[in-house]
């Protein structure tokens, strides 16, 4: 039996519409840990292809996911969850790991207080 993550590199045509919607769903987390992580300056922006640092943006993506932890509490199936507390964890050491690092983009460790 294949996992989501491989299923996402399949025609999605061949999965019923609960794995669909876990696949968006997952779609979804990556996307919010793409736009942080570009936030912090550990990916490049694709649209100017550079590293950009901008830590409100980064907060904002981990915020976003935040919610979307609370308001899915006890409805993501265990492998979704596992997922998104991965993700998020990771986030969150990285984002700690750039405040620490300073220089950054100033409104985001204010907005910390």
């Amino acid at each position: 039996m294949k996992t989501l993550k491989e299923k996402r590199f399949m025609n999605t045509d061949s999965l019923n519409p609960d794995q669909q919607d876990q696949l968006l769903c997952m779609m979804l987390i990556q996307q919010h840990q793409q736009i942080a992580m570009m936030g912090m300056g550990k990916l490049k922006n694709p649209a100017t292809d550079k590293i950009e640092r901008e830590l409100a943006s980064a907060k904002y993506a981990i915020d976003t996911l935040n919610m979307f932890e609370k308001y899915t509490k006890g409805n993501l199936p265990q492998e979704l969850k596992g997922f998104l507390d991965q993700t998020l964890t990771n986030l969150r050491l990285n984002y700690a790991d750039e405040i620490k690092k300073g220089d950054g983009d100033s409104s985001a460790a204010e907005s910390e207080d």
